[in-house]
């Protein structure tokens, strides 16, 4: 492991936090259409949407994990926005670009990656969660569409996307269910199409199931072959596990705990001060440093060209058991405010009913981005390749 930038990288920080004090304004980070300005700039300055083509709205700069590492850094210092979050930019675009036809990438990139279009994930079924290949959403080729019909379900922010892209049943004659597969797209206005907000625990309208009856797309908007779409659909999982598996995000969501330890009262003294939570917030620490400096050796293996070998797919299942602790410790310091119900209101500064979201949350990690099992199930047989388990129906 490298920790240290040389004299070329240092003089790229250099520019990059030049950049951000001539062209980033915290005081104007709630106006949208300032946030739009600087994220266009920093796109054709090269330091946002990196690996994207020009032409289709994105940076068209030559991947280097190093100086994408050092705008995380510097960015995150100022508070400067980075890509646009969400299923269109961190899983739909990285897709079309890997498997889509020039059409689509012409379509849809820009205007995902500008926010213009959002998009669901239409992949979870009532009876196909975490083993997503018995999925029976069904697509029939009628002419030049294809006429969809299923239910999807977790889908989310569903009411307010655009487009969809789905796992679809498009072959039926095929021995092996993860085959006859199709990656299409989905105008989610089309007739036929069905959005039911899901109130989840811990409130807000995230997730919905959706119906889709007799639902007609463009046949040409089929992502990769016909009946090849779990292939292409691991591409996406990867850009998915690839985000909540962030090692920054875990290191975060650490210090605010800390912080939240030393100001509430615990048996009449700083939570901090109890050596039971003291002994947990250590250990914990350990978990959340081995996670991020585990996050440094892949970044050197990345600059290196090389493989880190099994250790990459660990990063989700870590972060969720880091999430999983942080519930537990937090449930300890803010003991009943713990369980104060969230208040969605734009009006309302949001207290320690934040923690809430997070504690309920912990349980939502351990399923999104594939099952804790599934994850469990990947190292064993890809990492380490061990034999599958046999059956025993």
């Amino acid at each position: 492991m490298d920790l240290s930038y040389n004299a070329e990288y240092d003089q790229y920080r250099a520019e990059v936090v030049a950049f951000l004090v001539k062209n980033w304004n915290l005081a104007l980070a709630r106006d949208e259409t300032y946030v739009a300005s600087f994220r266009k700039n920093a796109t054709q300055a090269g330091y946002l949407y990196r690996n994207f083509p020009k032409q289709y709205g994105g940076a068209g700069v030559a991947p280097d994990v190093l100086q994408a590492q050092i705008i995380r850094e510097e960015f995150a210092k100022v508070r400067a926005p980075k890509e646009l979050g969400g299923n269109g930019t961190m899983m739909l675009a990285p897709t079309l670009v890997e498997y889509g036809t020039d059409q689509q990438k012409e379509k849809f990139i820009a205007k995902t990656l500008s926010g213009e279009y959002r998009w669901a994930q239409g992949y979870s079924e009532p009876g196909a969660g975490s083993d997503l290949a018995s999925l029976k959403t069904k697509a029939e080729l009628v002419g030049d569409e294809w006429v969809i019909n299923g239910q999807k379900i977790w889908t989310t922010d569903a009411q307010s996307s655009n487009y969809m892209f789905a796992l679809v049943r498009t072959e039926t004659d095929v021995a092996s269910k993860h085959a006859g597969i199709s990656y299409l797209l989905i105008d989610m206005k089309q007739p036929g199409v069905t959005v039911r907000p899901l109130k989840p625990m811990y409130g807000g309208h995230a997730f919905c199931e959706v119906f889709l009856e007799d639902v007609r797309t463009p046949a040409d908007w089929i992502v990769g072959e016909r009946g090849e779409g779990w292939a292409v659909s691991k591409s996406t999982l990867k850009h998915e596990r690839n985000s909540v598996g962030a090692a920054t995000g875990a290191l975060d969501t650490f210090n605010k705990l800390v912080k939240v330890a030393k100001t509430e009262i615990l048996d009449g003294k700083p939570a901090i001060e109890s050596p039971l939570i003291r002994e947990q917030l250590g250990v914990l620490e350990g978990y959340v440093r081995a996670h991020l400096y585990s996050g440094y050796y892949q970044l050197t293996k990345d600059a290196q060209g090389k493989s880190a070998g099994i250790i990459s797919m660990m990063n989700k299942i870590n972060s969720s058991n880091i999430g999983h602790k942080v519930a537990e410790i937090a449930t300890a310091v803010l003991e009943d405010k713990s369980l104060i119900s969230p208040v969605f209101s734009p009006d309302h500064k949001p207290g320690n009913e934040r923690w809430v979201n997070q504690i309920l949350g912990s349980l939502a990690a351990t399923i999104g981005g594939g099952t804790s099992n599934i994850q469990l199930n990947i190292i064993a047989e890809r990492g380490l390749e061990l034999p599958r388990e046999e059956s025993k129906n």
